[in-house]
């Protein structure tokens, strides 16, 4: 006899699944990478399989080709969320991009109006990206503008300079 589930609920975790996770929680590690948990697996497909697994669970979603977030277990019915600068950050690896546009004049308080998406400048990068619940716009360009490091919950991200912001306002 199956059982209904209801829309929105977290699934099981298995014995495996939930040392994982436990695992990167202690360790304060949200944002992962497959060498971080190599050691919880006999081979490289086992750990695959289990990756899936949380995908498809919605305890853990691709940042990039090698990252991961991991939702933490004191998420309400499988629901969080990050700041976007900080993920954009994560998923270009701390390099080779700034957040521009209307993020970045809103950031600075040039304009009140929240933007509904992200505008990020990239060297590598381009497309767009839709990652709890927030767009981000990657475009490519060959010089990235003038940029300041700046930092949001002890984490660092790039972000136009005040002046070169002034320009979207």
């Amino acid at each position: 006899m199956k059982r209904n589930r209801k829309k929105g609920k977290i699934k099981g975790l298995s014995g495996k699944e939930i040392r994982i996770v436990s695992y990167l929680e202690l360790e304060g590690r949200r944002f992962f990478i497959r060498k971080d948990i190599e050691n919880f697996f006999k081979n490289t497909n086992e750990m695959n399989v289990y990756i899936h697994k949380l995908r498809k669970k919605g305890r853990i979603i691709k940042i990039n080709r090698e990252k991961y977030y991991l939702i933490p277990i004191q998420a309400y019915e499988g629901k969080w969320s990050e700041h976007p600068f900080i993920i954009i950050d994560e998923m270009c690896n701390g390099k080779g991009y700034c957040i521009g546009g209307k993020s970045a004049a809103h950031y600075w308080g040039l304009i009140e109006q929240i933007p509904t998406e992200i505008e990020v400048f990239s060297m590598t990068r381009q497309g767009r990206k839709k990652i709890f619940g927030f767009v981000i716009n990657f475009r490519r360009i060959r010089k990235l503008p003038k940029y300041i490091k700046r930092k949001i919950k002890e984490h660092s991200f790039l972000i136009a300079a005040k002046e070169e912001s002034r320009k979207w306002k």
